[in-house]
């Protein structure tokens, strides 16, 4: 408490005014209801609709809680199991990360091999990104790394479409072709001769029947087999080719680095 002057006459007895009592907001106690009544966990209130509905439903008529528990429980499973399905469905084809990252790893076992690898570099003026540019004595090689669901399949039709699961992949090859064609103009560009670039899709998750393809002149193979695939070809380049292409794409394929 603050200390209070006093005169000697009654008069003239002051005191400083007293500090305001604090107040405090109501605490409110953490619920279950009141987590449920949260957006993001609108998707657990519709499972506890659901399940409480089945419940009712097969329990009242049977006139047994324990049946109509077991069919609440079984549609709680059902609803989970569909909506993990249709979000893996329907999200975007790539999970980059992940996937550049396997790559990688096996692209840096190529380089007591003499071969140079660019990762994430953009294509100017657009959106599309080449997420391993390799350069080696068989060649320069665009490769994208995609992670798809394992629960859907690959197909094959004519040797034209290719699907995962129902979706055709044909966008995301053509996309893959599109980059590698941009990559050998700026690159020839620069250099004054022609350098191909071979596009290609490294798919990891499902499995592959195949073992490589070339669908929409973009070659298709397992994830796994990157290293196979670079360096079952011919030798076409020398160490200073090699190079000279290196230091050429380094210079018109800036790189691309992940936002924070």
């Amino acid at each position: 408490m603050s200390p209070i002057w006093v005169s000697d006459r009654p008069s003239e007895q002051k005191s400083r005014p007293a500090p305001p009592e604090p107040t405090y907001a109501p605490v409110e106690r953490a619920s279950l209801l009141g987590l449920l009544q949260q957006p993001r966990y609108r998707h657990l209130r519709q499972r506890a609709l659901i399940a409480a509905g089945a419940g009712l439903i097969v329990g009242i008529p049977m006139w047994s809680w324990r049946l109509g528990l077991v069919a609440a429980i079984i549609a709680a499973i059902a609803d989970t199991v569909y909506r993990a399905r249709t979000a893996s469905s329907v999200a975007p084809w790539r999970r980059a990360s992940a996937a550049e990252r396997r790559t990688e790893a096996q692209l840096d076992k190529l380089e007591r091999s003499g071969y140079l690898t660019l990762h994430a570099r953009a294509i100017p003026d657009s959106d599309a990104q080449i997420d391993h540019l390799v350069v080696g004595p068989t060649g320069v090689y665009a490769i994208d790394s995609e992670k798809w669901d394992k629960r859907l399949p690959v197909r094959v039709q004519s040797h034209r479409k290719l699907f995962h699961g129902p979706y055709n992949q044909k966008p995301r090859l053509d996309e893959a072709r599109w980059e590698a064609s941009q990559a050998s103009e700026l690159i020839t560009g620069v250099l004054g001769h022609e350098v191909t670039v071979v596009p290609s899709l490294a798919v990891y998750g499902p499995a592959i029947p195949w073992k490589i393809l070339n669908i929409r002149e973009v070659d298709v193979f397992d994830g796994s087999r990157v290293r196979k695939w670079i360096t079952n070809r011919e030798r076409s380049l020398t160490s200073e080719e090699i190079e000279e292409i290196y230091a050429a794409a380094e210079q018109v394929l800036p790189a691309r680095y992940p936002e924070n």
